[in-house]
């Protein structure tokens, strides 16, 4: 089973709508058709014996000097084809090392918003003391006289790139025959998983380095805050609530965030309030990975909680519960979301390579944003370890490593222990996570969920605290929502709230 779009075009939608009894409740279907019709879709080289690792490095990796050189020449020539060049390719997407000093110097003096000529970017290289290892001020001039216009840069910059491409598949290919080698003892699965992150990487033009030099980290970090301060780019996945909002700057791409309460008090509604938020309202791409519930369920729960029609009057889906003005309702709300970019994926027993293959594939294909597994008890590893807290660990370390490697908010639903049950106030706190202390230590932030009219439905009814337990880049807080059971989710309290509340 395969994560399945909350929406996607259907070649029988059109304009139909539908009614009670699950006929079109205003316009026609052909006959025979039913609910179902209108429902979206859903080798080696070398000789024999050789070794081929002989064999791939016998060769000379694929490059094409002459596209190299022309580009540097247009770029010398055209201030224009600097700027489009600079985003299709980058200095590592050169073969030869004395283009790569060259393309370096055009686009530090292009970023500098200086001019750039020969004579210009002579003088840079000789200024950085690369000039005779380039080959001087004469290969310069012979750059410029190899192509006769510059209009054609961007055409020797895609060849350029496409050999940098099959470069990185074959580096990633060695890299990979290696790690089945050198494997003795380890489990397949962490194999294949390794062997999917370097092809990963290698598709989205990723290059691993080791360290960096806090100078250009320092001026990533202050370009950012410029550009946040501009609003020029966005400060988070939001959750939909504007107190969390407020304090966390929406959920940062890179962080694992755990949502974690006793049963029935109301984790995955909030998880899917998050999803719904990112994908229905701010139209940023989310997967919502259920071990819990299936897609059904949790469409009713999406359904109730977009349109206010409570969720036992879609489970009852009577002519008393889903009257012509409730079935109007479903239908505008059906033509808003047909197209919203969120997913769901229902596999029972899901393995955690499933869900890292299955994001990485979403990452490059819709632009990921945001991942909602619930819930982190209920996943598998498919090995034999020495006990479940030991294999609760590495599915929180694994988690956050994907966060990190995807760029993307990673919120895990996590169950608690009894512990609050023990206490007077029943207020859970982050040494009940169950089942293992890493899941505190890898989150980089906390949310525990408390309803107190779950013991005593005379104790604040209605109302929830979402206790922010961790936040390590930041302060914590209570934040205080109000808990919507009908419609299956939370919402903000009035503004005056913490105010009346003398808080």
């Amino acid at each position: 089973m395969t994560f399945t779009p909350v929406c996607e075009e259907s070649p029988r939608q059109g304009n139909a709508t539908w009614g009670a009894g699950g006929n079109l409740y205003s316009g026609t279907m052909a006959e025979g058709t039913n609910w179902e019709d209108n429902r979206p879709d859903s080798s080696g080289n070398g000789s024999a014996g050789a070794p081929v690792r002989d064999a791939l490095f016998d060769r000379v990796p694929p490059h094409d000097d002459d596209a190299e050189m022309a580009v540097l020449g247009g770029m010398l020539m055209s201030k224009d084809a600097i700027g489009e060049v600079s985003q299709m390719i980058d200095e590592a997407d050169f073969y030869q090392p004395k283009h790569q000093t060259i393309y370096d110097a055009i686009i530090t003096l292009f970023s500098a918003s200086q001019p750039v000529d020969v004579v210009l970017v002579a003088n840079k290289l000789l200024a950085d003391g690369d000039l005779d290892k380039v080959g001087g001020a004469d290969y310069l001039h012979s750059l410029v006289a190899s192509v006769p216009t510059a209009a054609n840069a961007t055409y020797y910059a895609e060849i350029v790139h496409q050999r940098a491409v099959l470069r990185n598949v074959i580096a990633a290919g060695t890299k990979i025959a290696q790690l089945g080698y050198s494997a003795e003892g380890s489990q397949a699965e962490d194999v294949v998983n390794l062997a999917q992150a370097e092809v990963y990487e290698m598709s989205v033009g990723k290059v691993r380095q080791d360290y960096t030099a806090i100078g250009p980290v320092v001026h990533d970090a202050l370009e950012q805050l410029d550009q946040l301060q501009q609003g020029l780019v966005n400060k988070g996945v939001p959750t939909g609530f504007r107190d969390i909002d407020d304090v966390t700057q929406g959920l940062q791409p890179g962080q694992m965030i755990v949502v974690a309460g006793r049963p029935a008090m109301g984790k995955s509604t909030l998880g899917i309030d998050f999803a719904r938020a990112a994908a229905l309202h701010h139209g940023l791409t989310s997967i919502v990975f259920s071990l819990e519930m299936s897609k059904v369920e949790l469409a009713q729960r999406i359904i109730s909680a977009e349109t206010n029609i409570p969720l036992v009057a879609l489970r009852r889906a009577d002519d008393d519960n889903l009257t012509p003005e409730r079935w109007t309702t479903l239908n505008n709300f059906w033509d808003k979301m047909r197209n919203a970019p969120l997913f769901i994926d229902d596999s029972p027993n899901m393995s955690l390579m499933e869900i890292r293959a299955k994001c990485r594939r979403l990452k490059q294909t819709n632009d990921l944003k945001l991942v909602v597994i619930d819930y982190l008890q209920l996943m598998t590893s498919g090995k034999h370890v020495e006990s479940r807290q030991q294999e609760v660990s590495e599915f929180s370390r694994a988690l956050k490593l994907l966060a990190k490697e995807l760029e993307v908010p990673v919120v895990a639903l996590s169950q608690l222990n009894r512990g609050p049950e023990m206490r007077n106030d029943k207020k859970p706190q982050l040494s009940d996570l169950r089942e293992s202390g890493s899941i505190e230590q890898d989150a980089d932030v906390v949310f525990l969920v408390h309803r107190p009219d779950f013991y005593d439905k005379e104790d604040r009814p209605g109302e929830a605290d979402i206790i922010m337990a961790k936040h390590r880049n930041g302060p914590t807080e209570t934040f205080h929502l109000a808990f919507l059971g009908a419609t299956s989710k939370f919402k903000d309290m009035p503004q005056d709230y913490n105010a009346n509340q003398g808080v």
